[in-house]
């Protein structure tokens, strides 16, 4: 059960901030009944789109044939690159036009009256193609020096010199593999004409309704005012729904602008999973200088991540990964140096993490190499590396690591550690087949971007004549809840109950240039607006309160209404201010800093490769919850979602670039079977973040990476069988550790028959 924070004793009785409130639409979701894309109604004149897509990874494009398509029953129309009147998108295009730079890549599109005859028609088109040579892997482009952008690179300290007095140094590499998104709802967009002034409404799956109002009006050579994009919730994104959807919406607008009809492009699993990209893979080598007792004196990190055919958003990723990759560890002298290769395969994107994931994993695994090299205990490595104090990371940024301390003295406690750990050695030396293991990993995790205008955000609320209230913002509902918050926020503000207050959908028509909802910046950054509307709504009622102060809110908001008071208010928050300069190597490059810790413990069974999630404790500094239900379900699913990516999920290409892993029956993420038995998620007490609003914190992806606390619980697991055996301990384990990779590792008398 989770141990939640308690509420400020002089809070009012109706004041839901800091309260567990269920989320908005939880029983909608359970139901059925919350209305996604695919859901809407067909509208009069409708027709549904198919792709046809790329089969090839580097081809130029001789001929595309659509005549057999158009005699297909119900088929109206095909469109290609040619039909659009504007842009045909900007860093990636919407339809290939010369060439194509990956399998999966949208050639042309077939519109018909249903959406068997629109797949009908797709398979009759027919693609002649000159084939070049394609670059998939990672090692591929650094062999043809294949980069999407130039390295990133910081360094601290004097590397040589701590190389030099280092009693040990140590060498090796990391693969992590990429990650699926799998949202429950595929991408989806309806895209419907309005009958004058060429007007066009965008009902879309999105996190990034700007973009999409942006580029849609970019390829019809509109002016964006004449497009109105509308998200009333997300069936999941996870950084997967920023880019992708707006390409989709492109192409269904020139569908639909050349039809003159509504069109409907709802993407099937296999699909989805074919044209999108997902987390970078990682490639990492690294050199450790260490003293005997255990202390990091340096290390060189080189880092590469598998772009894929276009930027996308693998330049921020990378820098992410080399500002991040220290994670709660102060090394005094390191170099970090970062490479995103392109290659032809789907572009990768941003996921929930944003390259922490694989980064704090490939330090992690050198803390572990560490204390292998040593002899000491992993948790004792750990400890003695951490920050402490008041310090500054590599690219001097200050801060505060005394709720990183906190946070592993709680976990160490909560969990039982140290008698936990003595039980699992018991228990190893009774068993031969089977083992246990059990890790503690701590985390520093930067919340938002590097940039002040990414931080942005607006907000409109409405106060109706029966007092009734009506809020929009730019953030949008991806199933984190951001809504429920916004209620929450605008109850307190107002100082009336949530009952009286509604969210109807976000909107490019009535909050403009909103940013992307993504960063675990998304809630608190939209809050700032929402208060700031409520409290010049709040200040414009003064005078009415003070003439009549045991009055009810109705009666205030009627003589508002007939004094001409306005009730209607914008609200804006101009951003955290952060900058990264990388000529310097300096800067103050996220809002703030959260901290975390997790203990978990597995069993392994040592002839299957299977393995059982037994406990999980998780301490997490989310400071003052602005919804302690909702945040600890976001802790949980990410923690999941991690566990996934560490242990689970894996993506299979053929040598020719087709990915071959195209649904659940290939591809596998987390069930119910992979929650711990035991799953306990603490919000460290008396914690404060004077810059967020009312002192929260953004928690949205940080649970995340602590997924990696069973990745080094199986990595242990894995050592006492090897050490039974007598077997090397300096192993390394490339991610994800599925039942074939723990099986091998094992190695036996059966392995060696293999």
């Amino acid at each position: 059960v989770p141990v939640l924070q308690d509420v400020d004793p002089g809070q009012s009785p109706q004041d839901p901030v800091g309260r567990p409130i269920m989320h908005q639409s939880g029983i909608k979701h359970a139901t059925g009944e919350a209305v996604y894309i695919d859901d809407i109604r067909p509208v009069d004149g409708e027709l549904s789109l198919a792709v046809v897509t790329s089969t090839k990874a580097h081809a130029k494009i001789i001929s595309i044939d659509a005549s057999e398509a158009l005699q297909v029953p119900g088929v109206v129309d095909v469109v290609t690159a040619r039909d659009v009147p504007g842009e045909n998108g900007k860093d990636e295009q919407a339809y290939a036009e010369d060439k194509v730079i990956c399998v999966g890549q949208i050639i042309c599109a077939v519109v018909a009256e249903s959406l068997t005859q629109a797949k009908c028609g797709a398979e009759k088109v027919k693609i002649v193609y000159q084939d070049l040579e394609p670059i998939l892997t990672i090692e591929d482009a650094i062999k043809h020096n294949s980069y999407i952008t130039e390295e990133r690179k910081i360094e601290k300290g004097d590397i040589e010199k701590g190389f030099e007095s280092a009693d040990e140094i140590i060498e090796g590499e990391l693969h992590v593999g990429g990650q699926e998104h799998f949202y429950l709802e595929t991408n989806s967009v309806l895209v419907i004409p309005r009958v004058e002034d060429k007007e066009m409404d965008v009902y879309v799956s999105t996190q990034h309704a700007t973009d999409v109002q942006e580029l849609v009006a970019s390829a019809l050579n509109l002016q964006s005012s004449k497009i109105m994009c509308h998200v009333k919730r997300v069936g999941g994104a996870f950084g997967g729904k920023i880019t992708k959807p707006s390409l989709f919406a492109v192409i269904a607008a020139v569908a639909a602008n050349k039809t003159g009809h509504p069109v409907r492009f709802t993407l099937e699993r296999n699909m989805d999973m074919l044209i999108t990209g997902g987390r970078h893979p990682f490639f990492g080598k690294y050199k450790v200088g260490f003293m005997n007792d255990g202390r990091l004196i340096a290390a060189d990190f080189q880092c590469y991540i598998n772009g894929g055919c276009t930027k996308d958003e693998s330049e921020l990723v990378i820098e992410y990964i080399v500002l991040k990759v220290d994670n709660a560890y102060n090394i005094p002298n390191l170099r970090v140096r970062g490479h995103a290769c392109k290659t032809n395969l789907p572009s990768n994107t941003a996921f929930r993490g944003f390259g922490f994931p694989q980064a704090g994993l490939f330090l992690e695994t050198c803390i572990v190499a560490v204390a292998t090299q040593t002899g000491l205990p992993h948790e004792k490595v750990r400890e003695i590396n951490m920050y402490k104090g008041v310090n500054l990371t590599s690219f001097k940024e200050e801060f505060d690591a005394e709720n990183l301390w906190q946070c592993w003295e709680e976990c160490l406690d909560k969990s039982d550690y140290y008698r936990r750990k003595a039980m699992v050695e018991e228990f190893n030396t009774k068993n031969y087949w089977k083992k246990k293991g059990i890790s503690i990993i701590p985390m520093k995790f930067s919340v938002g971007f590097n940039a002040t205008y990414f931080h942005q955000a607006g907000a409109l609320v409405h106060i109706y004549i029966d007092g009734s209230v009506l809020v929009t913002h730019g953030g949008i509902e991806l199933g984190q809840g951001i809504h429920t918050k916004m209620l929450q926020i605008a109850s307190r503000e107002l100082k009336i109950p949530l009952s009286y207050i509604h969210f109807c959908e976000t909107s490019t028509t009535t909050v403009p240039n909103g940013k992307y909802t993504a960063g675990s910046i998304g809630t608190e950054i939209n809050a700032r607006a929402v208060q700031d509307a409520c409290q010049i709504l709040w200040k414009r009622l003064d005078p009415i309160r003070r003439d009549n102060p045991n009055g009810k809110w109705e009666d205030w908001i009627s003589e508002a209404h007939k004094q001409s008071i306005s009730l209607s208010a914008t609200g804006y928050f101009k951003g955290y201010d952060t900058n990264m300069n990388w000529d310097t190597q300096k800067g103050h490059a996220f809002p703030y800093f959260l901290f975390g810790v997790a203990c978990s413990e597995v069993e392994i069974d040592c002839l299957t490769g299977g393995h059982k999630n037994i406990r999980t404790d998780i301490v997490m500094d989310a400071c003052f919850s602005i919804n302690p239900a909702i945040d600890i379900g976001q802790i949980e699913g990410a923690f999941i979602q991690g566990v996934g990516l560490y242990t689970l999920e894996e993506i299979y290409f053929s040598p020719e670039g087709e990915q071959l892993t195209l649904g659940p029956d290939t591809y596998k993420i987390p069930s119910i079977c992979d929650i711990p038995e035991q799953f306990c998620v603490y919000l460290l007490p008396n914690s404060r973040n004077s810059i967020a609003i009312y002192s929260s914190k953004g928690i949205g992806e940080a649970g995340f990476f602590l997924g990696s606390s069973v990745f080094f619980a199986i990595r242990d697991a894995v050592a006492a069988a090897r050490k039974e055996r007598g077997l090397p301990l300096d192993f390394t384990l490339n991610s994800p550790l599925t039942v074939e990779r723990i099986r091998m590792a094992c190695d036996d008398v059966f392995t060696d028959m293999v």
